[in-house]
C-alpha cells in the first residue's frame, strides 16, 4: 500500500509520515511540503491513499483533492486540518475521512480501514442518492440534486434547521419565535415578522422544488423526514456507513443544536 501526505507545515508532515508508517498494513509514505510537488509525483506513481492538508498557502487541500482525483479517480483522500468548517466541502469531494489536527493514532489507523474498506464511495453525507439530502454534520446545508439550497433570509435556514433537529416532531409558531429570536417579545410586529421568515422559507423551498419536505396545520409546523436522506436520521438508525462519517460536530452555527450534538457524541462513544 502507498500512502502520500502533503502539508506547508514541515513538523506536522514529519509527524503524520511517522503515524502513516506505524500503521499495520506498513505502507510505503511518500510526504510533500508542495501540493505540485505531490501532482508531479502523482503524474509517474500510483498511490491508495493521499492525507492532505486543507490550509495550504499556494494550493489548499481541496482544490488539490480534485486535481488529484482527475489524476487517480479511484484514490482515496483523507483530510487533515484544525479547522471543523471545512466539512461540507470536504465531503462534497466525496472524501472517504476527515481529521481534525492535532491527530491521534487510533484516528488515523481508523480512517485509513475504512478508506481500504471500500466504503467510501458509500459516503452520502453531502452527496448521497436522495433527491433532498439534508447536512447536519458540521454546518447545515440542504441539497436537492446535488445543488446547495440558497436561502435568501439566514433565520428561514435556521427555521428549517432547528424543524429538521425537531426529527418530524411539530413546533408552534411561538416555540419557532423563541428559537430564532429568544428572548425576544413575541409581541403583534414580531408575530409579522416571523410570518415573513416562514414564507420565504416556503418560497424557497417551492423554488427548488422540495416544498412537500415542510408541512404547516393550525399554527404548527414540521418537516417530514420521509421525504429527505439525512445523515442525523441515518446516524440514529444505526447505519455505519454515516456513523463513520461523524467528526464530532453537528449544525455548528447554532447554539440550540449543543443539545443534540451531546446526545449524538454520547452515541458515538458508546
Amino acid at each position: 500500500m502507498n500512502i502520500i501526505c502533503v502539508d506547508d507545515e514541515e513538523l506536522v508532515l514529519g509527524l503524520t509520515v511517522s503515524l502513516c508508517e506505524e500503521l499495520p498494513q506498513k505502507p510505503v509514505v511518500q510526504g510533500f511540503q508542495s501540493a505540485e510537488e505531490a501532482l508531479g509525483w502523482l503524474k509517474i506513481h500510483k498511490a491508495d491513499i493521499a492525507l492532505l492538508d486543507i490550509n495550504m498557502p499556494d494550493m489548499d487541500g481541496l482544490t488539490l483533492a480534485a486535481r488529484v482525483k482527475e489524476l487517480r479517480p479511484d484514490m482515496a483522500v483523507i483530510f487533515l486540518t484544525g479547522y471543523a468548517e471545512y466539512a461540507v466541502d470536504a465531503f462534497k469531494l466525496h472524501a472517504s475521512g476527515y481529521l481534525m489536527k492535532p491527530v491521534s493514532r487510533e484516528r488515523l489507523a481508523a480512517e485509513v480501514e475504512y478508506a481500504l474498506s471500500g466504503n467510501q464511495g458509500k459516503n452520502t453525507s453531502v452527496s448521497g442518492g436522495g433527491h433532498v439530502v439534508v447536512q447536519t454534520f458540521g454546518e447545515f446545508d440542504v441539497l436537492v440534486d446535488g445543488r446547495i439550497v440558497s436561502f435568501s433570509r439566514s433565520r428561514s435556514k435556521e427555521l428549517l434547521a432547528y424543524l429538521v433537529d425537531r426529527q418530524g416532531g411539530s413546533i408552534t409558531r411561538a416555540a419557532a419565535f423563541a428559537v430564532l429570536y429568544e428572548d425576544a417579545e413575541y409581541d403583534r410586529k414580531m408575530q409579522k415578522q416571523l410570518d415573513v421568515i416562514i414564507r420565504s422559507l416556503r418560497a424557497t423551498l417551492e423554488e427548488y422544488g422540495i416544498g412537500d419536505i415542510f408541512e404547516l396545520k393550525n399554527g404548527a409546523m414540521r418537516v417530514l423526514p420521509e421525504k429527505m436522506d439525512c445523515d442525523l436520521y441515518r446516524f440514529l438508525d444505526g447505519d455505519v456507513d454515516t456513523i463513520n462519517t461523524y467528526r464530532g460536530e453537528y449544525m455548528s452555527a447554532y447554539s440550540w443544536a449543543s443539545l443534540t450534538e451531546a446526545y449524538v457524541e454520547r452515541l458515538n462513544n458508546r
